[in-house]
This record gives C-alpha cells, sequence and structure tokens, in this order.
C-alpha cells in the first residue's frame, strides 16, 4: 500500500524523523484555516496524489498569506495528475532550503537485501541522475537482520562526501528512517528532498512510502490508511471479505486456488482468447486460497458476477486443501443467493481432491448456466468462447468497437 504524503509525514514524526509542520485540507476554507494555524510567512500548498511528477503539474504552490494558500487550494482541489483526481491537499510549513539531499530505502529482490540509496544531489529525478551521472548515487546493501545501523548510515555519508560537521546529524536522521522502514513493514522509504535548513537542520522534506500488504496483519492501525476513495468498488468490497482480488479490463472473471493456478489461468484464457472476435481477456485475478470453503467460494463469485464487463466466469479448481466439493457448494449456493440476476454463463473445471463429489454435485443441481469441462485448456476455451459471443452479439467485437465500448462502461 502506498501511502500519500501527508501519512508518510505523520509515519516518520512518530518515529522522531525531523519533519516540518503540515496540515490535510479537503476544501479551499480549510487550507486557508491550516495555513492561519501554522503561522508562518510562507507555505507550501501539495496535492495529495500517489503519483510523482506534481510540481510539474501545477500541484505544488507557494502562498504567502492565507487567503492566497485559499486561493491556490481552490485552483489544485479536482485537478487531474496523471490521471489521479486531487481531493486533499496538504498545507506545509515553508521551509528555508540551504541543500537538498536524496535518500532511499528500499527492498533489493534480485539480492534478495534492502538497499539504501543517497545522493548530495537532491530534488532532480533520481533515475535520470542514476543513469546519466551514477557516480553522483550511492549505493549500499543493507543486511535485512541488521537493519540500518550506523555504522551502514556512517559510511553512506562518507561514501557520498556529505559536509563533515554535518555527518552525525544526517547519521542520525539516516537511523531513524532505518527505523521507519523495520517497523512499519515498509518496502519503501524514500525521501525527496531530504533538506539541510538554513540553521542546519536535517529535514525530511517529502516522503514517499510503500508498506508490505503482507504485514497487515501486524499493524491494525492500518485500516485508516486505505485510501478507499481511490479502490475499485469490487476490489473494496472484496478486502472487506478478505479475498485476493484484484480487477483487469476483460470479459471473463477468473476464480482459482492458489496465485500459481490463477495466474496460470490468466495466461491460458488470454491465449485462448486471442484469435477470437473481440479478444476476450481476464477480467480479474480471485485467488480463494488452499482451504476456501463454500461461503469463501459464493463471496468470489458473487463479487464477479456483479463486474458489469464479465461476460462469462472460469472457476478453474485443483483440489488439495481445498475440496472440490466445497468449490461445487459455493456455487450452487452463491447461484441460489443472486437467484434471476444470475445472466452469465460459469464454466468449471475441477480437479483434484473430492472431484468426483463435486462434479456429481453440480450435476444434480443442473443449473443452465454452469458447465463443466475436464480439463484447463478446454475449459479456458469454452469461456473465451462464450464471452466472444456475447462481445459479438453485443456489438462490442473488434479492437475499435471494444475500445469504444470500454471507454463508454456499457459492456
Amino acid at each position: 500500500m502506498d501511502l500519500f504524503e501527508y501519512q508518510a509525514r505523520d509515519l516518520f514524526e512518530q518515529h522522531g524523523v525531523p519533519v516540518l509542520r503540515g496540515i490535510v485540507a479537503t476544501t479551499p476554507e480549510e487550507a486557508r484555516a491550516a495555513a492561519e494555524e501554522l503561522g508562518t510567512d510562507v507555505v507550501v500548498v501539495k496535492a495529495q496524489v500517489k503519483v510523482g511528477g506534481r510540481g510539474k503539474a501545477g500541484g505544488v504552490k507557494l502562498a504567502r498569506s492565507p487567503e492566497e494558500a485559499e486561493e491556490r487550494a481552490r485552483a489544485i482541489l479536482g485537478m487531474d495528475i496523471k490521471g489521479h483526481t486531487v481531493n486533499a491537499v496538504m498545507i506545509a510549513e515553508g521551509a528555508d532550503i540551504a541543500d537538498e539531499y536524496y535518500f532511499s530505502l528500499l527492498l533489493d529482490r534480485a539480492h534478495r537485501t534492502y538497499l539504501a540509496m543517497f545522493s548530495v544531489e537532491g530534488g532532480v529525478d533520481i533515475e535520470t541522475l542514476a543513469e546519466e551521472r551514477p557516480e553522483a548515487l550511492v549505493r549500499r546493501p543493507v543486511d535485512p537482520r541488521v537493519g540500518l545501523d550506523e555504522a551502514t548510515a556512517r559510511a553512506i555519508a562518507e561514501e557520498a562526501d556529505f559536509p563533515e560537521q554535518l555527518r552525525d546529524e544526517l547519521v542520525r536522521v539516516l537511523v531513524l528512517l532505518g527505523d521507519v522502514y523495520r517497523e512499519a513493514d515498509a518496502t519503501l522509504v524514500e525521501v525527496n528532498p531530504l533538506v539541510r535548513t538554513g540553521d542546519d537542520r536535517i529535514v525530511a522534506l517529502d516522503g514517499k512510502v510503500t508498506l508490505d500488504d503482507n504485514a497487515t496483519f501486524r499493524h491494525p492501525e492500518r485500516a485508516g490508511l486505505v485510501d478507499e476513495a481511490a479502490m475499485d468498488p469490487l476490489e473494496l468490497r472484496a478486502r472487506e471479505k478478505h479475498l485476493n482480488y484484484v480487477k483487469l479490463d476483460g470479459e471473463v472473471g477468473i476464480i482459482g486456488n492458489g496465485a500459481g493456478l490463477v495466474m496460470s489461468t490468466l495466461d491460458v484464457v488470454a491465449y485462448a482468447g486471442e484469435d477470437l472476435p473481440g479478444s476476450p481477456s481476464p477480467a480479474n485475478f480471485l485467488d480463494i486460497g488452499g482451504g476456501a470453503s463454500a461461503q469463501v467460494m459464493a463471496e468470489g463469485l458473487d463479487i464477479i458476477l456483479s463486474d458489469p464487463k464479465v461476460e462469462v466466469v472460469f472457476v478453474n479448481v485443483f483440489g488439495g486443501i481445498t475440496a472440490c466439493s466445497e468449490v461445487a457448494k459455493g456455487i450452487r449456493g452463491a447461484l441460489e443467493q443472486i437467484g434471476d440476476k444470475a445472466t452469465k454463463p460459469i464454466v468449471v473445471r475441477l480437479d483434484g481432491n473430492a472431484v468426483d463429489i463435486g462434479r456429481e454435485i453440480l450435476a444434480e443441481y443442473d443449473h443452465p448456466l454452469v458447465t463443466v469441462v475436464a480439463t484447463m485448456d478446454e475449459a479456458a476455451r469454452t469461456a473465451a468462447e462464450r464471452a466472444s459471443e456475447a462481445l459479438v452479439a453485443s456489438g462490442s467485437s473488434g479492437a475499435g468497437a471494444r475500445g469504444s465500448t470500454d471507454g463508454e462502461g456499457e459492456n
């Protein structure tokens, strides 16, 4: 989960990282009140969106009075910045910036370690700097068992040729940022710029933090950090049901048990639909897990059938811990709950634990929308064909027509 800048600022402050004061506002009037509360000669009105390039897009403006802060906020709120609508701004205390630096600590998956990066040239496009002048960016691996300790932070400062008289303070701040990374279970902590103020303080002026969703169970306080307004409604419903669901842009709803099987199913469906009219493709990723009950199966099916773009559902389950009999009960239960609202075909492939019982349950249920297919490839082809037929019938086949339909949300 990516945090908004103000959330990162608050997290830094909780761990003792030096930051400037900031107040979130969702209306121009609130922005004016925030500027008055801060009481500084200059404030910065900063769009709160989870994307870079805010400054170039006009989403970061100086204001020299509460009235000007209100005016700036009115111009920024509602802006579209790279597809993200600005619903809030942070009114931040102005800073006397003497120098700007860059720092990040991230998960280096390729080397199975953490990676710390630092440059005395902050406030710039770090990717450009790393490509054009790699010598200006210090890179140092960090042992996950130790974290960013004082020795590593000091080595970074020395390699970057950071001013000696300020090294102790920089080391202190870097260690605190390392604490944020570890204690918050983050995969990224980035500060750009990390600044030296006119009175020689080291301050985190702009932070970006990504939290590891796999560690959410350790952090119940994170519930308040979720940006529900920006989430797809179906993804929000799935989150509330504790389902591992990601919405995609196709027409074939996918349900499987196990991330590997679901990923393979996405590929097989995409391949099966390539040469069909409308080129139907996967509409979602939904992993019901290794021990899913009939209730979980029913909840997942209900969410997928609620997607107006879905033309057909493909349930692909290999029974291990999850018995095929439970999957069949879940399909039956979901259709009984939905009733006449269920109008989309469901292609089912079952194999493994209790497969004969599962198939027998569906055969006895004999629902007109359910088709049981023996193999994964055959089922994927059947699902893609059903979706293609629906696209043709609705006049959405062909790249041009389909693109138009997607844009208007009528499919």
